[in-house]
């Protein structure tokens, strides 16, 4: 499995502009294939997306502005396994990452929306990931991840839940 390397940068209710504050709805959408032309290493991507696309048993997803659909903020790649959700890739898009990045809460945004998955599909809202050991205590203070063994992180179903409620607060929890 793949170890993950993204920054939560900051929590925020939606993504919200560096410069001005502004905050923007988003939405989360399955990626297309013809969105794979514009997501390529030659355009600052830094995974090859394309072949996480093609992979059988992943589900590739896009974050945009509804107003911008155009504009890919952010990937995710998950894949449905055994009671959980397992969160294979993420990235924010080249415009949001480094010193000059537009938008903060693009990565947590897409976490959230996995938990989100992993409820609609009955696991309680619990995901699991594999991080690069330099960031596991930054996933334990930022999304309240719990560390369970190698690289292997876990959010359970509190700390899921409150990311959905931060970022999708129209969700239904039943």
């Amino acid at each position: 499995m793949k170890e993950l390397d993204f920054e939560i940068d900051k929590l925020t209710h939606s993504i919200e502009n560096v410069v001005t504050g502004d905050s923007f709805p988003t939405e989360v959408l399955p990626l297309s294939k013809p969105d794979l032309l514009h997501i390529t290493k030659k355009n600052g991507w830094k995974f090859d997306w394309k072949k996480e696309y093609l992979q059988p048993d992943r589900d590739v997803f896009k974050l945009i502005i509804p107003q911008q659909s155009e504009i890919i903020q952010g990937l995710v790649s998950t894949s449905k396994e055994e009671g959980y959700v397992m969160m294979n890739l993420i990235e924010s898009a080249p415009i949001n990452f480094g010193e000059n990045k537009k938008y903060y809460g693009v990565a947590g945004n897409l976490v959230a929306f996995v938990c989100q998955l992993s409820k609609e599909y009955g696991f309680d809202g619990e995901i699991l990931f594999f991080s690069k050991t330099k960031l596991i205590e930054h996933y334990e203070k930022t999304l309240g991840a719990v560390h369970i063994g190698g690289h292997r992180m876990i959010i359970y179903e509190q700390e899921a839940q409150q990311l959905i409620r931060k970022y999708f607060p129209n969700f239904y929890f039943k």
